[in-house]
């Protein structure tokens, strides 16, 4: 697994042992050189785990014992990048076997380490365990001179963040990480907007008047880079049609707009070939049109039932009387996210939500 290891293979490993060892004169950390020898074959999440649970037992007691050990370890510069993970996962495992949990020296203990590596995952069982005691803390992170602690905010206590266990209170509660979104959404950093437009767009899956309210007021009070935030947060919705975030962006329902196509230059393609098609758009009216222009590809699956996937075509502003024709070439490669299926698929556009033109052609096995 070359992508494993070279984020945390054997070499990051012996440099983890290394700089404990410099901690913990006179132990031998003999777990933790044993899990460092024994990553092949494992996934990136198992290292981790591996040499988090490595660590634990060659630095027993309690969680105020942990504390010091890797606040030492925080005074290493070369303790940084993956290496930290293992540390973050031990951090958060050590912190919730106390009786009371102490997760409030771990949270503040993960922020610290944060810089190093993010502890976007580490932070989740804590947020699990009690969000009530965490979300202040967290709360006052937004206000952090560094911007990998911001950040830690945001993506830590998203809905859906990628590869990370799932937190059941904030899929309850999701209007509960709202003001940290608010205090951060015209933060200095892109590092940080990126990290509120995606938390903001994973809340749209359950609750999208929500999403579009939060945008609203995010719009009424704006600098410079709020409209662009605010088109990545709604993304997923301008994918589903969804009125309210199309006209908060500006794009208002078709009617004087006469959109002819998807006009397919044939009626099959083979599998790993490109479906090339056509879509003309013409504003009929007597004011300017913002539109925004996207296609679905109706994937035939094995049980006969078809499933939508919208792909992105273009925004754009057509003046009355203005016509375009813009052409596409669809690709059906191979691809390790999807399984085609081979029979009778369909195309149609989207444009501001509305679907036009559903044609039907055949992917060839």
């Amino acid at each position: 697994m070359p992508f494993a290891d070279e984020l945390l293979g054997p070499e990051v490993a012996a440099r983890l042992v290394d700089a404990v060892a410099r901690t913990a004169p006179g132990n031998r950390l003999p777990a933790l050189r044993r899990a460092a020898k024994g990553l092949a074959g494992l996934s990136l999440r198992e290292r981790s785990d591996l040499l988090a649970g490595a660590l634990l037992a060659d630095l027993p007691g309690d969680y105020a014992s942990l504390d010091r050990q890797f606040r030492e370890l925080l005074a290493d510069p070369s303790v940084e990048g993956w290496m930290v993970w293992p540390v973050t996962e031990a951090v958060t495992v050590r912190a919730l076997a106390q009786d009371p949990p102490a997760i409030t020296p771990a949270l503040h203990l993960l922020a610290a380490l944060t810089p190093r590596l993010t502890a976007e995952f580490a932070i989740r069982p804590l947020l699990a365990a009690d969000l009530d005691q965490c979300l202040p803390i967290v709360r006052s992170w937004t206000g952090h001179p560094d911007e990998h602690v911001r950040r830690l905010a945001s993506e830590g206590t998203r809905a859906h963040l990628p590869w990370a266990r799932k937190v059941r209170p904030i899929l309850d509660q999701p209007q509960r990480t709202i003001p940290i979104l608010d205090a951060l959404y015209r933060d200095d950093s892109e590092y940080v907007r990126r990290s509120v437009a995606n938390h903001l767009n994973d809340l749209s899956r359950a609750e999208p008047g929500l999403v579009v309210e939060t945008a609203a007021r995010w719009l009424a009070e704006p600098d410079d880079n709020t409209p662009r935030l605010v088109r990545h947060a709604l993304r997923t919705l301008v994918k589903k049609g969804h009125p309210e975030a199309l006209a908060l962006l500006g794009f208002r329902p078709v009617a004087d707009v006469t959109v002819l196509g998807p006009v397919l230059t044939g009626a099959t393609v083979a599998l790993g070939a490109e479906l090339p098609f056509e879509v003309t758009l013409e504003n009929t009216g007597e004011a300017a049109a913002s539109l925004a222009v996207d296609y679905v590809v109706h994937h035939l699956k094995a049980n006969g039932a078809r499933t939508p996937k919208v792909f992105k075509l273009t925004t754009c502003l057509l003046a009355p009387g203005e016509r375009i024709t813009l052409s596409r070439k669809h690709s059906f490669r191979k691809i390790s996210t999807r399984v085609y299926y081979p029979g009778e698929h369909e195309i149609e556009v989207q444009v501001n939500g509305t679907a036009f033109g559903r044609t039907a052609f055949q992917l060839l096995g």
